[in-house]
């Protein structure tokens, strides 16, 4: 197939965990937002695309998988689609609903980090709204982080005969995703995750057995990685930072 990702230039936010997929599975594709405008991409090509285009489908927001004939919205959609073709999930329709599933809930991971500096609204600038991220900052810091991340410690520790993988005996999807939540964490939290880490210790060997794996190792080494930035979905803020 021929892959097309549609995702803002500049930011990882959210097109990051299909270009980690992409990428650890060796599959060839083209970032359109990191494209130069003279070659048809570019921040107006995303935008065009997300509207409908020549295809005539809009979609809410970004990011957005290009294959062949699908046209496919949505973090945990686009990588429930990637998952088979890309050798990045069992095969058994019981393991790719779990996957789904654990998808989801870091979904609801990073919408609840993205909500820490923008509780009122992504319209408003964080200085808008400092005060209310505060607030936010320090529930999230105490109860909503080591809620999330004792999850997937508990979920890692039941499959513990299995390497520690997130879904049945062999690395997919979710081990990535998971790795770029802990990451983006360690950089927008990182007293907190200094604190929480060591009792966490199925999630950080992931972590760090994700981050060697060879293709991966060499994207997180390129120019092709974005760092985090104050401008996506993981922003370090000290005064947020418990």
């Amino acid at each position: 197939m021929q892959y097309e990702l549609y995702y803002w230039p500049g930011i990882p936010g959210r097109g990051e965990f299909v270009r980690l997929a992409l990428e650890d599975a060796g599959a060839e594709y083209i970032d359109i937002g990191k494209t130069s405008e003279s070659n048809g991409g570019g921040a107006g090509a995303v935008s065009e695309f997300l509207h409908g285009g020549e295809i005539g489908q809009p979609h809410f927001a970004p990011p957005i998988l290009k294959a062949d004939e699908f046209v496919v919205s949505h973090v945990a959609n686009i990588l429930q689609f990637l998952g088979p073709r890309l050798g990045l999930i069992p095969e058994d329709e019981g393991s790719r609903v779990w996957a789904n599933g654990l998808q989801l809930t870091l979904t609801d991971f990073v919408a609840e980090i993205h909500d820490t500096h923008h509780p009122l609204g992504a319209s408003l600038y964080y200085e808008d709204q400092q005060a209310e991220a505060k607030r936010r900052g320090a529930i999230f810091v105490q109860e909503r982080l080591p809620k999330f991340l004792n999850y997937f410690e508990r979920v890692l520790a039941v499959n513990a005969g299995n390497e520690a993988y997130l879904v049945g005996t062999a690395h997919s999807y979710v081990d990535l995703s998971l790795f770029q939540v802990v990451t983006g964490l360690r950089y927008a939290f990182p007293r907190a995750m200094e604190r929480l880490e060591p009792e966490l210790p199925e999630v950080t060997a992931l972590v760090d057995r994700v981050s060697q794996r060879n293709r991966l190792a060499a994207y997180l080494t390129s120019d092709r990685r974005l760092d985090f930035n104050e401008g996506g979905i993981f922003r370090h803020y000290p005064e947020l930072d418990g």
